[in-house]
């Protein structure tokens, strides 16, 4: 009976590994991902900070970039901190309760990102398809409202991951072989059936995924339709060109999430340590490119960043 209370007990703690087979090379490991969780911040707060004061800004394209800027700071900040107390002090203990509301901000805000990405996409086929309604059909309070959808979309799909979780009965095995708390990855620990765990998470990922994808492609196809339509190359060119920075996006994104789960639908026939890593890149590269890809591409905000390190270097 006190074994069967123990088994049950939420309140102990779990031990993440961080990279398995690797522990050796932990400081290594961890200058490159400290380094892409600092550029992450740095970039994604000169972002906000742009789109926040240049008023010529303020407009759909720029409200979701703001969106997905906040996104990423907030997923990359879920594990980043935890993950780099792993390489350097080998604070490897986690609280139950801290490993749910971490695996709540990774899905959660993992299905947000994907969202935002979306209505992106839709922002670009209204703009090219629709310019002259562009205002009209994205005005301030439909943006609002996309916000909020996919706001409450990724709250709703993540809160049953820690209920399904809690559910469950743990044994004397609460060692996590990664750098941070996973649905998946912490129900394997449980001694008990995970058969719902396992078709609920799977079951999410492909709808909440295929569905944005399915709809970013309709997109793109039709916009492509209307930019060959268009007389000369030079315009198909400049017309295909304010969506350069959004493919970028949508290319880093959506690889990385393609090779983080390729290996649980394929046996795990990876290296674990190897799966591991691109876990974190997946989490940690998406938001260290997208500023720098924005930051590059969209005229006003290079000017901005450039005129900001102008200004301090006149100092």
């Amino acid at each position: 009976m006190s074994s069967m209370n123990s088994s049950h007990n939420h309140s102990s703690t779990f031990i993440l590994i961080g990279i398995p087979g690797l522990e050796a090379a932990d400081i290594w490991i961890s200058i490159p991902f400290c380094g892409m969780y600092i550029m992450a911040c740095i970039g994604n707060c000169i972002i906000l900070y742009i789109i926040k004061t240049e008023r010529s800004l303020h407009e759909p394209m720029y409200y979701f970039l703001s969106m997905l800027a906040v996104t990423d700071l907030v997923l990359t900040t879920s594990i980043s901190p935890k993950m780099l107390a792993i390489f350097w002090f080998h604070s490897n203990e986690i609280y139950f309760d801290a490993c749910l509301i971490q695996l709540f901000f990774v899905h959660c805000f993992s299905f947000i990102e994907s969202g935002v990405i979306l209505a992106m996409a839709i922002d670009r086929y209204v703009a090219i398809c629709n310019p002259l309604r562009h205002s009209v059909i994205l005005s301030n309070p439909v943006v609002i409202r996309i916000g909020l959808l996919i706001l409450i979309r990724g709250v709703l799909f993540s809160i049953p991951f820690c209920f399904l979780l809690i559910r469950l009965p743990f044994c004397s095995n609460k060692v996590i072989m990664f750098s941070y708390c996973g649905h998946g990855i912490v129900a394997k620990l449980a001694c008990a059936d995970t058969f719902i765990n396992t078709v609920y998470g799977q079951t999410v990922a492909n709808l909440v995924v295929g569905f944005d994808v399915i709809f970013i492609v309709l997109s793109y196809v039709m916009i492509l339709r209307v930019i060959f339509r268009l007389p000369t190359w030079a315009a198909r060119l400049k017309a295909f060109s304010t969506c350069g920075s959004h493919i970028c996006v949508i290319l880093i994104f959506y690889i990385l999430a393609l090779f983080t789960f390729l290996p649980h639908s394929s046996g795990h026939s990876i290296p674990l340590y190897v799966h591991v890593i691109v876990s974190n890149l997946y989490l940690l590269v998406p938001p260290m490119f997208n500023p720098i890809v924005y930051g590059v591409r969209t005229k006003q905000i290079r000017s901005r960043v450039l005129a900001l390190v102008h200004f301090n270097r006149s100092k």
